[in-house]
């Protein structure tokens, strides 16, 4: 009896031990496919834009010249906060104008920081008149954006900087012109009708040329 018990004893030892090594490699495969997963979305989370980028989504939205209705636009669900972001807009246009200028560009770089200065101390000039009118205080320094990205461009000279400053006149405007034409749809204030019949067209037109600029440059 024992002589015949002993080759079914191991029988059973060898499929117990083949069970135990199929559930192992089980296992691994599925660790392994865990961690690749997680691998790929850490990848995929690191080459993702970052939130707010709007020098990354102005780029996909190719600097055409003209407000993109479906692009990114600035706060504007109602006038007030339109005045706000517009006056944002005037102020992060004047001041990394003249940062253009004090660091030294030249060409095409410094004929668009002189008329962004201009045209965009005369917008202000026109929002003024209308924000006082309905007792609002228009901001009158960069938006909150602008400020954090302003150490940066300061620590860039030469080519870098004026690089770098013309893609971000392309960034800003377009998303300038979309919120000014999506705006348009909405306010039902002839004042701001107006004043963004007026100066839309100015603000596609500095798009135009600053994405001229950044393909030539580029």
């Amino acid at each position: 009896m024992l002589r015949a018990s002993l080759p079914l004893f191991a029988a059973c030892l060898l499929a117990l031990s083949s069970c135990s090594s199929s559930s192992d490699t089980s296992t691994t495969t599925a660790d392994n496919a865990t961690s690749t997963s997680a691998t790929d979305s850490s990848a995929s989370a690191a080459n993702m834009p970052a939130a707010g980028d709007s020098s990354a989504m102005a780029m996909q939205a190719g600097g055409t010249g003209k407000a993109d209705p479906n692009g990114p636009t600035g706060p504007h669900a109602n006038d007030t906060e339109f005045m706000m972001t517009a006056a944002h807009s005037d102020q992060n246009e004047i001041q990394q104008s003249k940062m253009a200028l004090a660091k030294g560009v030249t060409g095409m770089a410094k004929d668009m920081a002189n008329k962004m200065i201009a045209d965009h101390t005369k917008s202000t000039a026109d929002l003024k008149q209308i924000a006082a009118k309905k007792g609002v205080t228009l901001p009158t320094d960069m938006d909150a954006d602008h400020k954090a990205m302003a150490p940066a461009m300061e620590k860039l000279s030469g080519q870098a900087f004026e690089q770098q400053y013309i893609k971000q006149m392309v960034a800003d405007h377009q998303k300038t012109a979309n919120t000014m034409a999506a705006h348009q749809t909405m306010t039902k204030d002839p004042a701001l009708q107006g004043f963004i019949t007026k100066t839309l067209p100015v603000v596609e037109s500095h798009l135009q040329m600053a994405s001229n600029g950044a393909n030539m440059k580029m």
